[in-house]
């Protein structure tokens, strides 16, 4: 049966403004309860999919990291045009990537990162990765578990060239975030085996800003938006932006 998939979001509330943003491969699906839960906080949220996202992996392959941040991009300016002139981001892994690199580009209130990458992996561990989201979307899809696997395997004879240029964005990001002033809260499971825990440190240590916080979360892996303790870090994220000099 097929199974349908999550479409972005727009959670018109309050006039304070949060760009929620997904991960690599992920959807806006990773960050829905949170845009929920700040809903019902009185905040508006948008949550945009990058291109290549919440489709097959076989258009994916074919996209990547400029096209991304233009549909980020997109997002932030979405908000501005429906008339919220404050706005926070906040993003889980290449997500998190992403709301740094707006933070030193536009005017944002506030940042959260959520084990964001300053390193990345091998480019061949990272099509694992989209091998894995192609096996995952196709089962939504209602395909068998033979079609599944013959389909994979099809995929896997191709490569994503951008993978390469991935690594090189996060690297390029890495070297300009001493650019950003705009408060900060780094967010990083202690049981994340997807990316370096120790980015966490890198963004905290390197950042500019005065107002700084970063916190560990015992029991979480990559995915903490979705995680064990996703209810402690919704009432983090909303004291955070509780605690900006928003101006509505």
């Amino acid at each position: 049966m097929r199974v349908a998939q999550p479409k972005p979001f727009f959670f018109e509330k309050g006039r304070r403004a949060v760009l929620l943003l997904h991960g690599f491969t992920g959807t806006s699906a990773d960050v829905r309860m949170l845009g929920r839960f700040l809903e019902k906080k009185g905040y508006t949220s948008l949550a945009p999919h990058y291109r290549g996202h919440g489709v097959p992996a076989e258009e994916l392959i074919h996209t990547g990291p400029e096209e991304w941040w233009e549909d980020v991009l997109d997002g932030y300016n979405r908000l501005k045009d429906a008339g919220y002139d404050e706005i926070a981001v906040a993003g889980l892994s290449l997500g998190g990537v992403f709301s740094l690199k707006i933070g030193y580009n536009k005017p944002v209130k506030g940042i959260v990162t959520m084990c964001a990458p300053m390193s990345m992996r091998t480019t061949d561990q990272m099509f694992e990765g989209v091998l894995k989201y192609a096996g995952e979307y196709k089962k939504y899809e209602g395909k068998s578990n033979e079609e599944i696997e013959q389909e994979v395997q099809a995929l896997k004879q191709q490569t994503m060239p951008s993978l390469k240029d991935l690594r090189t964005f996060i690297y390029d990001v890495r070297d300009h975030i001493d650019h950003i002033y705009a408060p900060l809260f780094v967010v990083q499971g202690s049981l994340d085996d997807v990316i370096d825990p120790d980015s966490a440190n890198i963004i905290y240590d390197t950042i500019e800003s005065a107002d700084k916080q970063m916190k560990w979360y015992e029991k979480s892996g990559h995915v903490i938006t979705l995680g064990p303790e996703k209810e402690k870090l919704h009432e983090d994220i909303f004291e955070f932006l509780e605690s900006l000099d928003w101006n509505v």
